[in-house]
């Protein structure tokens, strides 16, 4: 495993200075660990601020950056506002990450960086991830999926390196709750985004509040179904308060991408 982490840095040392999107998560913070690691001054950690990232992720972000000593700069955007976007066409990734990434490349070019990096594993080309198309296109560097790096790669490399992040429940931005076509708006984010941290502060390890109109659809470990049926009252009078009128539980249990299964992938 020592090898793939010295790849890695052997990777990032040729590419000299880099902008790393950093979205305090478990892939981005261990890629800008070790290009820190690396490249020391070279590098600059941008965060995005924004309706679709709740605010617990940018205040990670920024303490681990002032901790690591890491240059750090926040990038407002207002994904509403991007064409599109809000009416959740399936290939609402696409068009979200470009206008970021373009963003991302624009810090670059102010600061005399070189490339723009992201933190996308190898995992992730197993489900339909259109975002990372966008990132194709404009050039941006994907060190850990080029390399082959799978989650677990990063989760055991991130606890020896001491990430607490190596535990961090995955996470992925607000908008992946939605069915496709279901208009997003910013009060529906802010009922996803509460009825999250609410089960974040039940306990819970791993969660997706999914939303269809209004119907809330609860995704949590399967070994963890018990534990919603007894929080099941404080459950729903609180999801009722943020604006939902049902609140279901997914019998399957938490998955990533499950907004997509019921999209027709296109043939290779």
């Amino acid at each position: 495993m020592k090898d793939r982490l010295e790849e890695l840095k052997d990777f990032l040392k040729n590419l000299e200075s880099v902008v790393v999107a950093f979205s305090s998560g478990v892939d981005s913070t261990f890629l800008l660990k070790t290009a820190h690691d690396v490249l020391k001054d070279n590098v600059i950690a941008v965060t995005v601020k924004s309706c679709v990232f709740p605010n617990r992720e940018l205040t990670e972000a920024k303490e681990f950056c002032q901790k690591e000593g890491i240059k750090h700069i926040i990038v407002e955007v207002d994904e509403l506002k991007i064409e599109g976007f809000c009416q959740n066409p399936p290939n609402r990734c696409y068009i979200c990450k470009k206008e970021l990434f373009t963003r991302l490349l624009d810090v670059a070019k102010i600061n005399n960086i070189k490339y723009v990096v992201e933190g996308s594993n190898l995992d992730d080309n197993g489900d339909y991830r259109p975002g990372l198309k966008a990132v194709e296109e404009l050039g941006v560097k994907s060190p850990l999926r080029e390399l082959g790096f799978t989650k677990s790669d990063i989760r055991n490399l991130s606890k020896d390196l001491g990430l607490s992040t190596y535990e961090k429940p995955s996470f992925a931005c607000l908008a992946s709750r939605f069915v496709y076509g279901e208009t997003i708006t910013e009060e529906k984010l802010k009922m996803v985004d509460r009825a999250e941290q609410l089960l974040l502060d039940l306990g819970f390890k791993q969660v997706r509040v999914r939303i269809h109109s209004n119907i809330a659809r609860i995704e949590v470990l399967p070994e963890e179904f018990g534990k919603l049926m007894d929080n099941r009252e404080t459950i729903v009078h609180k999801l009722k308060e943020f604006g939902f009128a049902y609140i279901t539980m997914d019998l399957i249990g938490y998955r990533t991408g499950s907004m997509n299964e019921t999209l027709q992938m296109p043939k290779e």
